[in-house]
C-alpha cells in the first residue's frame, strides 16, 4: 500500500515540478507563470486531501478511498464534481453579500502570498525586500473572511465558531510574528531569498537556521497548526461540539472555496516553515563531500520534498493527537510560546553578536 501510495505521489510530483519548471524556463509572462502555479497549488490541494485520507487510513489499519480509479486516484476529481453540482443554499436570515464574500476573503490571502515565495534560487513572481512583512500583512487577513462567514450566516453555532478562530488565530499569530523576527535578526534581511542564501554553508542541513533557532521553528510550526485549524487546534470546526464551526451553513462551491483556504494555508505554512528554517531550494547536502553527487537534482525538487515532509507532519499529527480544549489552547499560545519566542530572540541576538559559526559567522 505505502508503495502504491509513494509511486502515485512520485507521479504528482513530476508533473507538479514539471509545470514550475516549463512556466518559468520558457520565460512565460508574468500572468502565464502565475496561472500555471496557481493550477499546481490546486492540484496539490486535491491530492492533499487524497493523500490524507489514504495515509490517516494506513495508521488507523484501514484502506481509504479505493474506488474511483485505479486505488481511488479520482476520488478528488469526483469530490470536485460532486461540490461543483451541489446546490447552494443561503438561510434565509443571512447577510447575503457578506456571505459570499467571505469565502473570498478566505481565499484571496491564501493565493496572493505566493507572489513572495521563492521556488528557487530567482524563480520568484515579485522579488521584494520586505517579503516578511508582506507575508504577515496577507496572511492576517484571512482571519476576516472567517469572522465575516461566522457573523454573516446569522447563526450561533457558527458565529461561536468565528469568534473561538479568531481569538485563536490572534494568539497564535504574534508567536509566529516573534518566530519570524528571529529569522530577521539571524539573516539580517526580510526577502525570503536572502534568507535561503543566508543559510547556505559547508555544513550541509546543520548549517539551516531549524538548529540555533530550534524553539523558534517549533513554535512557529506548532502555531502554523493553530492558524490553519487543523487537528489537535481545530476547536473552531468542532464538530462534538458546534456541528462544523464557522462553515456550518455553507454548501456547495461556497464551502469548497473554505476548503480549498484551508489546504491552501496548510501548502503555506510548509512552503514558509522550509524557506525560514530549512533552507528551502537548498540541497542537505550543500557545501559537503556529497553535494557533487547531487548536483542534477533540481533546487524546486528540494523545495517540494521538504514541503511534502512538513504536510506528511500535518496528516500525522492529526491521526496521533486529540482535540485540545479552548482554554488548553489560549494558555499554549498566551503563556508558554510567547514567552518561549521573546527569550530565544534575546538567545540569537547574542549568537548574531558572538558571530557563532557556522550560521552567524559570515563577513567575519
Amino acid at each position: 500500500m505505502w508503495l502504491t501510495l509513494a509511486s502515485f505521489a512520485g507521479f504528482l510530483l513530476f508533473l507538479v515540478v514539471s509545470a514550475i519548471t516549463v512556466a518559468f524556463h520558457l520565460k512565460l509572462t508574468m500572468l502565464g507563470a502565475f496561472v500555471v502555479t496557481v493550477a499546481c497549488l490546486l492540484l496539490m490541494v486535491a491530492y492533499l486531501t487524497y493523500a490524507e485520507r489514504k495515509i490517516i487510513g494506513y495508521m488507523q489499519i484501514r484502506i481509504g478511498p479505493n474506488r474511483v480509479g485505479p486505488k481511488g486516484w479520482l476520488q478528488p476529481i469526483a469530490d470536485a464534481v460532486k461540490l461543483m453540482f451541489k446546490e447552494i443554499i443561503i438561510p434565509s436570515g443571512a447577510n447575503r453579500f457578506l456571505f459570499i464574500l467571505a469565502p473570498v476573503l478566505a481565499m484571496g490571502p491564501a493565493l496572493a502570498t505566493w507572489a513572495v515565495v521563492p521556488f528557487d534560487d530567482g524563480w520568484v513572481f515579485a522579488n521584494v525586500n520586505a517579503g516578511i512583512l508582506y507575508v504577515l500583512a496577507l496572511t492576517s487577513m484571512g482571519v476576516y473572511g472567517i469572522i465575516l462567514a461566522g457573523w454573516a450566516s446569522n447563526s450561533k453555532y457558527a458565529f461561536l465558531g468565528a469568534m473561538r478562530s479568531a481569538s485563536q488565530m490572534i494568539a497564535y499569530e504574534v508567536a509566529m510574528g516573534f518566530a519570524l523576527v528571529g529569522v530577521l535578526v539571524a539573516a539580517g534581511s526580510l526577502n525570503l531569498s536572502d534568507i535561503v542564501k543566508a543559510q547556505a554553508n559547508s555544513y550541509g542541513l546543520f548549517g539551516w537556521y531549524w538548529l540555533p533557532l530550534l524553539p523558534l521553528f517549533a513554535v512557529y510550526f506548532i502555531s502554523g497548526l493553530a492558524e490553519t485549524n487543523r487537528a489537535p487546534f481545530d476547536v473552531a470546526e468542532g464538530e462534538s461540539e458546534i456541528v462544523a464551526g464557522f462553515h456550518v451553513e455553507y454548501s456547495g462551491m461556497l464551502f469548497a472555496v473554505f476548503f480549498l483556504a484551508e489546504y491552501l494555508n496548510m501548502i503555506l505554512v510548509s512552503a514558509l516553515t522550509a524557506i525560514m528554517f530549512l533552507g528551502g531550494w537548498l540541497s542537505p547536502f550543500h557545501g559537503t563531500f556529497l553535494d557533487a553527487y547531487f548536483m542534477w537534482v533540481p533546487g524546486v525538487l528540494w523545495m517540494f520534498l521538504k514541503v511534502a515532509f512538513l504536510l506528511l507532519l500535518f496528516l500525522w499529527f492529526r491521526a496521533t493527537f486529540p482535540r485540545y480544549r479552548y482554554d488548553q489552547i489560549m494558555r499554549l499560545g498566551w503563556k508558554v510560546f510567547i514567552p518561549i519566542t521573546l527569550v530565544w530572540l534575546f538567545v540569537t541576538a547574542i549568537f548574531v553578536l558572538m558571530h557563532l559559526p557556522p550560521w552567524f559567522a559570515k563577513g567575519v
